[in-house]
């Protein structure tokens, strides 16, 4: 008879309470595979899961000098095709320059334990694929395994360590490990093996079981261990953090003022205004007529003019190439562009300095590490006093002090030349500041066809996409498609011509959009009346309210980011009646909350009807039970569900 603690426990505790297991490819000494086995599950249980995990379990060592050791071993039962496609292949990788990879093995097995295949088919290792867009040529390398017998009803069961034998700053680690996937997790482990004389920093987010702490043999070992981690999917216009999914996150013991003096020592000789770059810039500035338009100029040049390419072999990962090379090779990355810029601004006399970051601008600032940035910007000094102006030199569509919206509100360390550190707060544009506004202006003629002309703007973060659509000169057809396709996308069978664009590269132009059209079918009439059709956008919510309302309980705070946007949206149309016509004019709408502003305004001044909607976003995360706030919101939208309008044709 099978004793029932087996069914329950997965892991032999007893190695845990002494140390770390050492793991090689006979195995992991604190796991029973037979046990974790045992665990599959029936899967007529879980028709709507391709897949779950019996075992996903992660040991990470970490020395006083920053060497880490990493293992992670995942049990995967396989319950339908969709599964097999998911992982009938595998790939691990890795930096070659600073780590090494061993895959500990990779087997196919029954649930009963029985070997179906011991090792890959096919193996492959290979440099890891270059983007033509944004090439970086790295150490990366990539192994690709082909597994053989894959099927539903089977387990893959693979193990794999890399080891970092070239930490770039003593004392500094980062890990994360998520005990929630997406899918059922039977035995969920984390062990952390650090020296017993430093502290690591450690934030645990929603843990549900009590965390072990052992020392012993001048080592302290941290585990994290638990079963039967549910699935659990996101809900609609989740915020962050939430009360829900678990994890864990471990840095090294240093501070942010380490990583600047750490980075502060690799810039230290990367600021030389050679003869060439002074002569560059001399050119760039020659036709400016102000400090703020050398600024411009420089910006322009670094952003767009210096491709991006990034040579991130060995230290070339960390450090940036000299300016004079970059100069005179005509690329470089983030960390490139932004020491050139830095460079050249030094060469006018203003100030400037590092800052970096994540590009997704989700860097913790209460876990200090290297990790943490895979970006780097500039900050600008004003000459005359008051707040940094932020530069990303990778952003080439972003003029002077604009920053993308994944970088604001983020998280930044400003490095100074002397090796102090500056955490900072990234600047957010205003709401008003970050939107698409269209207003459509013209006549109504009594046969129902509109004359006039539109005319669209973006401004902060909104120009992005107008200025990469128009990055590029348009031939004359490309001209001619795009009217036809404005024209005919606001009225049936209508034309547009007299098309003003912009040069999306000019960072000085304003992002603006104007065309006229002629001709096109925007109401019908019968009996006296005639049926407008609006040509802008409407809100139509009650949808998303029902299923808010059938989703049930919701566990998930909400984003008002999420829900709305993070700018204003408004479309506008000015339109010259007939004379005589005057139409039947709908309740006007204006629905404030914490999640957006939704505003509809319908009126008539002599012939001349309005009408306007604006969605205008909001910031902050809510608790879950605002739910019952959120779907009176999109009720009360939804009450200006107006399409079309009824117009009388009298005298």
């Amino acid at each position: 008879m099978r004793c029932p603690m087996l069914a329950v426990l997965a892991f032999v505790a007893t190695p845990l309470v002494a140390q770390a297991p050492v793991i090689t490819s006979a195995g992991d000494p604190s796991i029973r595979s037979d046990t974790i086995y045992r665990l599959a599950v029936d899967p007529a249980d879980y028709p709507n899961d391709p897949y779950i995990y019996l075992l996903d379990d992660g040991v990470v060592k970490v020395e006083a000098d920053g060497r880490i050791t990493r293992t992670y071993r995942q049990v995967v039962q396989i319950l339908n095709q969709d599964g097999v496609e998911a992982w009938a292949e595998e790939s691990f990788s890795y930096d070659a320059s600073r780590e090494r990879l061993r895959v500990n093995w990779v087997r196919v097995v029954r649930p009963d334990g029985h070997v179906i295949s011991n090792g890959p088919g096919h193996e492959q290792e290979s440099l890891s694929p270059v983007a033509l867009s944004a090439p970086v040529y790295s150490s990366g390398k990539v192994r690709r395994l082909t597994l053989a017998g894959v099927a539903p009803g089977t387990i893959v069961d693979y193990s794999y360590t890399t080891e970092r034998f070239q930490p770039p700053l003593a004392g500094d680690f980062y890990t994360s490990w998520s005990v929630h996937t997406g899918r059922l997790v039977r035995r969920s482990r984390l062990i952390l093996d650090v020296p017993a004389s430093v502290s690591p920093r450690i934030v645990e987010r929603n843990l549900h079981f009590t965390t072990r702490v052992t020392d012993v043999k001048g080592r302290r070992v941290y585990e994290w261990a638990t079963r039967n981690v549910p699935r659990v999917e996101r809900e609609p216009y989740a915020g962050s953090p939430d009360t829900v999914y678990s994890s864990i996150e471990a840095a090294g013991w240093i501070g942010w003022a380490d990583v600047a003096r750490w980075f502060a020592g690799l810039m230290q000789d990367r600021h030389e205004l050679t003869p060439a770059l002074r002569a560059r810039l001399s050119a760039l500035v020659a036709g400016a007529g102000s400090l703020e338009d050398s600024l411009k100029a420089v910006q322009r040049w670094v952003a767009q003019d210096i491709r991006y390419v990034s040579l991130s072999l060995g230290l070339g990962g960390y450090q940036p190439r000299p300016p004079a090379a970059v100069l005179e090779t005509g690329y470089g990355d983030c960390k490139d562009k932004a020491t050139l810029f830095i460079t050249l601004l030094g060469g006018m006399g203003v100030t400037a300095y590092p800052v970096l970051l994540s590009s997704s601008g989700d860097a913790d600032s209460t876990l200090p590490s290297v990790s943490q940035f895979d970006h780097m910007i500039a900050a600008i000094v004003p000459p005359h006093g008051g707040p940094y102006r932020y530069v990303d030199l990778t952003a080439s569509l972003a003029p002077l002090g604009q920053l993308p919206g994944a970088e604001q509100g983020s998280f930044g360390l400003i490095v100074h030349p002397d090796g102090t550190g500056e955490p900072v707060t990234l600047p957010e544009d205003r709401l008003d500041g970050n939107a698409s506004l269209a207003h459509l202006q013209g006549e109504l003629t009594p046969d129902g066809l509109f004359n006039g002309h539109i005319d669209e703007r973006a401004l902060g973060t909104r120009q992005f996409e107008l200025r990469d659509n128009l990055s590029s000169p348009l031939d004359s057809t490309q001209r001619s498609r795009l009217a036809r396709g404005i024209a005919t996308s606001l009225f049936p069978g209508s034309s547009g011509d007299s098309l003003g664009l912009f040069d999306g590269r000019d960072l000085t132009a304003e992002p603006r959009v104007t065309m006229a059209i002629h001709n096109g079918r925007a109401s019908t009439s019968s009996a006296g009346t005639a049926i407008l059709t609006l040509p802008i956008r409407t809100y139509s919510l009650q949808g998303l309210a029902d299923e808010l309302r059938d989703h049930g309980a919701r566990r998930f705070p909400i984003s008002a980011t999420a829900v709305s946007g993070d700018g204003v949206e408004e479309e506008s149309l000015d339109l010259t009646l007939p004379a005589g016509w005057h139409a039947r004019l709908p309740q006007d709408v204006d629905a404030p909350s914490d999640f957006g502003h939704y505003e509809a305004h319908y009126s008539q001044e002599g012939r001349v009807l309005h009408v306007m909607r604006r969605m205008t976003g909001a910031r902050g995360v809510y608790p879950p039970d605002r739910v019952g706030d959120l779907i009176a919101w999109f009720e009360a939208v939804s009450k200006d569900d107006t399409k079309y309008l009824v117009i009388d044709q009298g005298p």
